[in-house]
């Protein structure tokens, strides 16, 4: 389903990510954890796609098999590091074959083990000359959707700035130039104090931008996993009263977690007060936590949040 078909039949909308695992041990323990979150009914899933294509055909499998075997709308990430004009070409056509109606469409993480990786060779510098591509792609009327709008785009948005662009103001213009190129919606990083997110929401506002904006959410599972949380993102800011909570563990990790999937639901809670277009969890390809955090919520799947 196109992602403005989802938004306008279901919002707000609820959404978890996944990522293409490289064993076939992962894999069955990710389709279990997807077959878990299932029953929660989410408008859509997506699946990330590794720094310089490196998980490329792990991606497509996984997006191709999740469509099929769940029948769940499954939206691909995709990057524009160590990629020509050709292999975006191949990819989306790839992609339109199969029926998959959305991207996520990002600048993408410079390979750390490629040796001399040089981004001025990439043929899209920038996500807005992939959102470009993808809408000039749209164009040719190879994809399937029986609208004739070809794939939905969404992009990303960085609640607590992008660490690649210091200055606020051109990190907003840079946004704009995305959504004007062609995106639908924004997904944005993780985050973990809400006003973050709504200070966010108001820039946009501001900037001309009137396309949902999701929230990304990612519960706190372990002490390693928070460190890991700062690296990925490249800076996110935790609270004082979130480290305070967190301290009070200790060396406990059921605390941990119980203390994570806690302040992740005030966040949902405080966020469906405030109208929010849709929340995106980050699953780290496990259940418990999403599932958790409705349960907490007072519901049983995505049906019972909306009410």
């Amino acid at each position: 389903m196109h992602i403005t078909d989802i938004f306008q039949a279901s919002s707000p909308t609820f959404s978890f990510e996944f990522f293409p695992p490289k064993t076939e041990a992962s894999v069955e323990r990710l389709y279990h954890a997807i077959r878990e979150l299932q029953p929660l009914k989410p408008s859509f899933v997506s699946v990330t796609y590794g720094a310089g294509g490196s998980t490329r055909d792990l991606t497509h499998d996984l997006v191709v098999r999740a469509r099929k075997e769940l029948n769940v709308t499954t939206i691909p990430h995709l990057t524009c590091v160590c990629h020509s004009e050709q292999d975006i070409q191949s990819i989306l056509q790839r992609y339109a074959g199969h029926g998959i109606s959305n991207i996520l469409a990002l600048g993408g993480d410079p390979p750390r083990d490629l040796a001399g990786y040089d981004k001025a060779a990439d043929a899209f510098q920038h996500a807005v000359d992939l959102v470009r591509f993808i809408k000039k792609f749209n164009g040719s009327g190879t994809h399937p959707d029986p609208g004739g709008r070809g794939f939905g785009i969404g992009v990303a948005g960085f609640p607590e700035g992008h660490p690649g662009t210091p200055n606020r103001l051109t990190e907003m213009d840079h946004l704009k130039q995305k959504v004007d190129a062609g995106a639908d919606y924004i997904c944005t990083q993780l985050f973990f104090d809400n006003h973050d997110f709504y200070d966010f929401r108001d820039r946009c506002e501001l900037a001309g931008i009137n396309i949902p904006i999701v929230a990304g959410i990612m519960p706190i599972s372990s002490a390693k996993g928070m460190q890991r949380m700062a690296e990925l993102s490249a800076g996110s800011r935790f609270p004082a009263p979130l480290l305070r909570s967190i301290h009070r563990c200790g060396e406990d990790p059921d605390a941990i977690k119980r203390v994570g999937i806690h302040w992740a639901t005030e966040q949902c809670r405080d966020l469906l007060d405030h109208h929010v277009a849709g929340i995106h969890f980050y699953t780290l390809n496990q259940s418990d936590a999403t599932r958790q955090i409705f349960q907490n919520l007072g519901a049983n799947d995505s049906g019972g949040l909306r009410q």
